[in-house]
């Protein structure tokens, strides 16, 4: 599977969405669940009719988030941040650079979220988080095209939520998915799109920091273009209790989605009850 990504990744990048837009129809049509899950979760956030209107290029767009990473992750650095054809919002890293108190880079499953940590990684130290796979190939994958400089990977245990707590304490960035399904004892059920999901409190810990927090994702441009680097600043500041913090991120979270929800994993299991968790009275 690795030499396959090598491969790809001499490819151009109009070529890989061309082929990854295949590869997300192909996923699609052959797997009953993940149309359910997208279907179910178009449904909840978009209604009837703007399920039908954004599921097809969602569809697309989910095959090209996965053939993509073969020019973000196997090519020299220059070349894939090179692919980043425009920033909005610069000014805020700027600012939060001269307050010196860290940055927490917040940035769901929109867009391509993966060559923003790479994009960070060349102009200041950054620290993300992960969760490893299950499988080692996959393993190998993410070490290989994380291995940059200025980019530092921790796994989503105590060790690597150390290593975020201390990079905020050095005045450095730090960067994860909020919307990741967090596991057992890691969230609370909080509203998002109308529905409980299950939500990582971990995002909210961090804006307890007292660091800048920035909202951050990167556009997919139409013919394999680039990417549009999208910084924003809370559409409110994020305060209150931790829980309330992590209720503010989600619907932080929505605002993002809501700005392209084309390319929004929305075959992500994003409601699933992981294993050992009490489900909400909504839920039972």
């Amino acid at each position: 599977m690795i030499l396959l990504f090598r491969l790809l990744s001499h490819l151009p990048l109009p070529a890989l969405h061309a082929l990854g837009a295949l590869l997300g129809w192909l996923a699609w049509l052959l797997s009953p669940t993940y149309r359910r899950h997208m279907r179910e979760n178009l449904l909840l956030a978009l209604g009837e009719s703007g399920m039908r209107r954004v599921r097809p290029a969602a569809i697309a767009h989910a095959g090209r988030a996965a053939l993509e990473l073969a020019s973000i992750w196997l090519r020299p650095l220059e070349k894939a941040t090179a692919l980043v054809a425009k920033v909005s919002g610069w000014e805020l890293v700027e600012a939060a650079t001269q307050a010196g108190k860290g940055i927490v880079y917040l940035t769901p499953h929109l867009g391509c979220f993966e060559v923003t940590a790479q994009y960070l990684s060349e102009r200041a130290p950054i620290t993300v988080l992960y969760r490893p796979p299950k499988q080692a190939w996959q393993q190998t994958l993410i070490e290989t095209g994380r291995a940059r400089a200025q980019l530092r990977i921790a796994a989503a245990d105590l060790a690597g939520v150390r290593a975020l707590l201390k990079a905020l304490r050095r005045g450095e960035a730090v960067g994860l998915l909020p919307d990741q399904a967090p596991r057992v004892g890691e969230g609370r059920w909080l509203n998002f799109f109308g529905k409980p999901a299950y939500t990582m409190t971990l995002a909210a810990r961090l804006t307890e920091s007292g660091a800048t927090t920035i909202m951050l994702w990167a556009e997919r441009l139409p013919g394999g273009a680039g990417y549009h680097f999208h910084l924003q600043q809370p559409t409110q500041a994020i305060r209150g209790t931790t829980e309330q913090r992590a209720q503010q991120i989600n619907h932080e979270i929505e605002q993002l989605i809501r700005q392209c929800p084309e390319q929004y994993l929305w075959g992500y299991n994003r409601y699933k009850r992981p294993r050992g968790v009490e489900a909400p009275p909504e839920m039972i």
